[in-house]
Order: C-alpha cells, then structure tokens, then sequence
C-alpha cells in the first residue's frame, strides 16, 4: 500500500496558505490514512453487535418461546433501520461533523445491546435490537465510509474503499467465534455485553484521532489538490430527501438500488442471519457454524480488497455482473452441503462466499461516483438503505419460512435465483463518466 505520498506531490499553488511559507516538513505518511485506519477500527468496533443475531435465534426461541419469525421481524427492523439511516447519516456528517455522528451512534449500538439483557418480552427485544442498534449502526455504516473516502482520498478510493468495506467483515471475524464460544460457555447474555462493550471501547479513538476533512489540519485529499472545507451544510434531512427524489428520476438509481437489495437479502438477511441455524437443524455445532461465519469474514477481507483494485481498472457493472452471477450459483448448491460435521465442499462453499461476499460494494460505490457526483455519498446512503431493505426482507422470512416448512431450503433457492436477476439488471446500468469524480487510480 502505498503510503508515503505527501501533500508535497501537489502543485504549489494548490497548498493550503500556509504550507508555502512555513518550511516545515510534512509528515511522510500522509493524515488520509490514519483517518482511514481509525475508521477501520470504529466499523470493526460497531460490526460486534452484527455478530449477535445468528447466534442468538435458538438461545432466544429456547429460553422465551418466541417464534423464530418474531426473532426475525426484530432482526428485520434493525436491518431497515440501519438501511434508511445511513442517507440521512451522511448528512448529518455533513451538518454535524463525523466525529460527532459516528461517538452518538457508537453509544446507541452500546446500549441497545446493554438494554437486551434485561429484555422478558419479544417487543423489548424489536425496541433495543431493531430500534436503538439499528439507528446506530446505521449511522455509521457503509455511507460512513463513502463519505470518508470522498473527503481525503482522491488517488486510491477504490483500495481504500474495499479496505473499509472489509472491516465489517474484520469484525465479523473477531467476534462470532469469540461469541458463540461465551454463549455455549456462559450464555447469551455475556456476549450481548461484550459487543456492548466494544462498541464502546472505540468512542475515545474516533474523538481524539478522527478529523471531519482535510482542511481541519491543512491538507489536501491525498493524491488531489488542496480544498477549503466547506461551511456546515444546514437542512441535512431536506437535502437527502431532495437528492433521493432527483436520483429517483434516472433509471442507473433503481437498477443499482435493486442490484443491492438483492446483495443484502443474499448476504446480511440470509447468510448472516440463518445460516448458523440451518446449518444446525443439520446437526452441526453452534460453535463449528459460527466459525465457518468467521472464515468468510477472512476471505471477504481478501476479495473486498481485492475487489477494490479491480475496480480501479475494470468497469465496474461487469464486474457486479460476474459477482452476482457467482454467487447466485453458489446459493443454489448449498443446501446439498450441509452436514453434521465440515466437509470439503461447504470449506469451498465458504471461501467462496467470501470472497464475494461485499465484493460488490467498491463496483457500486464507484457507479454511484459516476452517476451522482458530489451526491455521491448521499445517493449511495439510499442504495444502501435498499440493501438493508433487502436484507430485512428475507431475514424476517427466512424465520417464517422455517417455522411453516421446516427447513431454508426454498431460501436458499430463491435467493439463488435473484442472484442471477441482479446480474442482468447490472450489465444494463448505462456508463456515464464524470470528469472530476472519475475514481483515482
């Protein structure tokens, strides 16, 4: 990675004032990639309580009583939350400053998951998992990181993009095994604090280290010519209003949001949310499951990364194309490799639901640059929020589908079919290139 560019690449003339005259030597690692670091860290830090509710539909249905569909409806309201939020987020990052939305939200998520432990009815559990860690997660989800890679990179955006979008998945990776293990050791109560916890811990690093532009410690974006920050943008809600409803008209919008919803009900309402009890209705372990969770976490890192430099290089709807394709046919071979125990085929299966897992994010991001420009970030708040809605969807009748079947299989099914749609409706997203927003390679 290459981190030692310094705002000294710039021309002289695009310095901020100051810089020309001081004579000081610029630190070699440029401010853009700390910022991007403690961003990494704050998703990783929030993405604990995204770990919880696959884990904890059978501890729930066993101690409660409760059906897995009102599990899933709770499940499903945090989802739709944390989708309609985000455009309304990115926002207020811009009225209020990151640093401020990203601690408030933080401290929802932490006590949502605090709240739940003393929760002895199923709509306490829709009130502090759906309502409170919705809202919060939402405001720092993926367009948290859109607006991030926006403001200080030019050069890199669609590295650092899948270096952000990995983080969940980063998360993921550090707490699913961590809380499956507490849940079968101490129950699900301690988990439920320690994503708490963690959410937590993480507050003091976005205060004292994150910084709302570059403009605040007198830098340009790396890779692109200095800026003045702009003043505070007043009326947040009406603008993304305002921007959804202009994007509204054009039709690249409605295939990337339909694209994306179909991404969420494939990955966060399917696989994150009923895999770990499918794959125990099959006899496998909760901790075993939890862990092959885990290793998509691993590979979703490498091919969202590695997703990022493809579209550096390549057009970014083909790619979409190629993911969802894929990932379609995996959907639809799955319910023939579950099993009591691991068997090589669900180890392939798992590696290469990794790899695709948010694979598609930096492609849609970058199409969301293309299309919207300075809105960018907002527009794809709202592509987001279709993700999220997607996810809601299928995460709500994937429990009902168990509770009246008996078994996901036709989930599986369906959702592999609407992986193939999503790849059709990609390849038709027109190519508009915006000049100035082009992505930096």
């Amino acid at each position: 990675m290459p981190v030692t560019e310094t705002i000294e690449s710039a021309p002289q003339d695009h310095r901020p004032p100051s810089s020309s005259s001081d004579g000081r030597r610029r630190p070699r690692i440029h401010r853009a990639w700390i910022v991007a670091a403690v961003t990494f860290v704050t998703i990783i830090g929030g993405a604990a309580f995204n770990s919880l509710p696959g884990l904890l539909i059978n501890p729930l249905h066993d101690e409660f009583g409760w059906s897995r569909g009102e599990i899933g409806l709770a499940v499903s309201i945090n989802m739709a939350l944390y989708g309609l939020t985000a455009p309304f987020a990115a926002a207020l990052m811009d009225r209020f400053g990151i640093r401020r939305v990203v601690a408030s939200a933080l401290t929802l998520v932490a006590a949502g998951a605090l709240a739940s432990v003393w929760m002895t009815a199923s709509w306490q559990l829709m009130l502090y998992w759906g309502l409170l860690a919705g809202l919060g997660t939402g405001s720092m989800a993926m367009a948290f990181a859109a607006t991030v890679t926006h403001r200080w990179f030019v050069a890199r955006r669609g590295l650092v993009t899948g270096l952000l979008t990995a983080a969940g998945a980063s998360g993921q990776l550090v707490f699913l095994p961590f809380c499956a293990w507490i849940i079968e050791e101490r129950g699900w109560r301690p988990a439920s604090v320690t994503t708490a916890l963690a959410a937590l811990v993480v507050v003091p690093f976005v205060w004292l280290l994150m910084r709302d532009h570059p403009a605040d410690v007198g830098l340009a974006p790396y890779g692109g010519p200095y800026t003045a920050k702009p003043a505070p943008a007043r009326g947040a809600a009406r603008r993304t209003v305002r921007v959804l409803l202009d994007a509204a008209r054009t039709g690249p919008f409605w295939l990337l949001a339909g694209t994306f919803a179909i991404c969420g009900a494939s990955t966060n309402g399917l696989i994150r949310t009923h895999f770990v009890p499918s794959a125990h209705d099959h006899g496998m372990p909760i901790t075993v499951a939890a862990s092959l969770l885990a290793v998509i976490g691993v590979f979703d890192v490498i091919g969202t990364v590695f997703s990022g430099w493809l579209t550096d290089r390549f057009e970014a709807r083909r790619l979409l194309a190629v993911y969802y394709a894929l990932r379609g046919v995996s959907l639809l071979f799955l319910p023939l490799l579950m099993a009591p125990d691991v068997r090589p085929p669900m180890i392939f299966f798992i590696v290469f639901y990794g790899l695709d897992w948010v694979a598609t994010v930096p492609p849609t991001l970058a199409l969301c640059r293309e299309q919207y420009g300075e809105d960018s970030a907002i527009v794809f708040g709202w592509v987001l929020a279709s993700h999220q809605v997607g996810a809601a969807v299928v995460a709500f009748l994937g429990g009902v589908a168990r509770d009246v079947f008996g078994g996901y299989d036709v989930v599986w099914y369906a959702s592999g079919a609407l992986c193939a749609v999503a790849a059709l409706m990609a390849l038709v997203i027109r190519r508009t290139r915006q000049p100035d927003d082009a992505v930096g390679g």
